[in-house]
């Protein structure tokens, strides 16, 4: 199966659920707002061949958030279909803070797409996105300005 990366950045709403929620209300405003295929995301969900053999390359492919750093596992269900905070140590290797930026999150991710399109065999990925390796589930960094958490970060893979 091949995965289809996505990131988003959202204000942030007083918790990662929170924030998921509202996001997931944009996007499937913007995909599906004619309401030809789905709706509503409850119906959306409930096409669970669609949602678990293709589902929609973006954000709505993600059920809930994992309060965890723990790496998802393969072997663990449970797994499947979840957002998790990326570990305080990581979030100092990739910004050089524990209180990155929009900005910061944005660079990141643009060098993490660079290095994926100037990819070679052998190549070892160092990069924010390469932090994501098990396909269906995603982190999110809490983003920072002046010290307080104004939005929030969310990236990962899924669909074939």
């Amino acid at each position: 199966m091949g995965a289809s990366g996505w990131s988003y950045v959202t204000p942030y709403r007083g918790s990662a659920g929170a924030s998921l929620e509202a996001l997931q209300g944009e996007v499937f405003a913007q995909k599906y707002g004619d309401g030809e295929e789905y709706s509503t995301i409850k119906e959306l969900y409930a096409d669970e061949e669609f949602m678990e053999e293709e589902g929609t390359h973006s954000i709505l492919d993600i059920r809930r958030v994992v309060e965890s750093t723990k790496l998802p596992r393969e072997s663990s269900t449970e797994d499947y279909f979840t957002v998790r905070p990326l570990a305080p140590a990581r979030v100092l290797i990739h910004f050089g803070t524990v209180r990155p930026t929009v900005q910061q999150y944005e660079d990141a991710i643009a060098q993490s797409y660079a290095f994926m399109q100037a990819w070679r065999p052998g190549d070892r990925d160092t990069s924010l996105l390469g932090e994501h390796e098990m396909p269906w589930t995603g982190f999110y960094v809490l983003l920072h300005t002046d010290d307080k958490i104004t939005h929030i970060g969310f990236f990962g893979s899924s669909g074939d």
